[in-house]
């Protein structure tokens, strides 16, 4: 690649996509330690969740997804969703050129640094706790390290509606977590790009010296690395251009994710991503 040819390469966009507001937490980390990079994010907030749909179905939105984002010339490829990480990150790999990451795998990392006592809890969708996909990363890395994980799909939708807080947040939060804490685990893995989003409802639950990890922040550590091993970082330019789409309800997601981004969201898009 000539220096022209990479200048241009690192001036296009990150694509992040998710079933809903969720991957806003890793789009927030992202913006936070790559400030100049331009950025496209799609909610597939028709769809929302993804964690109760069947693998097959999975991994067609996730297919249909990067089809989208493709088509807006991004340089790399962020799977912020585990529900899909889990299912369809090694299919969407081998369909196109670019890097695609997703939050499994660094997520799985930093628990496996964290713990002291071996035991570390995973909560996440129907399908990312179906899977394994986390326990076979963690096992890799270290198979001593006892596992539990708990599906808890009543928290994406709780976040979508915007009750992170509140009696009955902590209520849900209460029944859910309460098999896992009684397993003496000293690190929670946030396993749902949702979660984050409830982390001191479930921090509270959890009590004092419980290691939450959230994979949003180790993402955005694996993405620079990537991008900087390919020389394709964004370094100067214009201000970064940041894309919104969903495929329902914008001005619902516009309320919601300018809460949760922490920024003023001024470009959002209604947008078909299948036929």
């Amino acid at each position: 690649m000539t220096d022209s040819e990479r200048a241009q390469s690192s001036n296009r966009p990150i694509g992040v996509f998710d079933s809903g507001i969720g991957g806003l937490t890793v789009l927030k980390e992202i913006i936070r330690m790559l400030p100049r990079e331009n950025t496209i994010y799609l909610g597939d907030t028709a769809r929302v969740p993804y964690g109760t749909r069947s693998p097959e179905t999975v991994i067609r939105y996730s297919f249909e997804n990067t089809k989208f984002l493709s088509t807006k010339e991004i340089k790399l490829l962020v799977i912020a969703c585990n529900t899909a990480s889990s299912i369809s990150l090694d299919a969407i790999k081998k369909s196109v050129s670019i890097p695609v990451i997703g939050v499994i795998e660094p997520g799985a990392k930093a628990a496996v640094k964290a713990t002291r006592n071996k035991r570390v809890g995973i909560i996440g969708t129907d399908a990312t706790i179906m899977s394994n996909a986390y326990t076979n990363v963690i096992k890799a890395l270290d198979e001593r390290i006892e596992i539990y994980g708990i599906p808890c799909p009543l928290f994406v939708p709780l976040v979508e509606e915007g009750w992170t807080e509140g009696n009955i947040a902590t209520l849900v939060a209460k029944e859910y977590l309460k098999g896992i804490k009684e397993k003496g685990i000293d690190t929670l893995v946030l396993g749902c790009t949702h979660y984050p989003l409830l982390k001191k409802v479930i921090s509270e639950v959890m009590g004092r010296g419980i290691r939450l990890i959230d994979s949003a922040v180790e993402i955005s550590d694996e993405i620079t690395k990537t991008l900087e091993a390919l020389k394709i970082i964004r370094k100067e330019g214009n201000r970064p251009v940041r894309k919104f789409y969903v495929t329902d309800a914008p001005q619902k997601f516009l309320k919601l994710g300018e809460r949760f981004l922490g920024k003023k969201i001024n470009h959002i898009e209604k947008v078909t991503v299948w036929i």
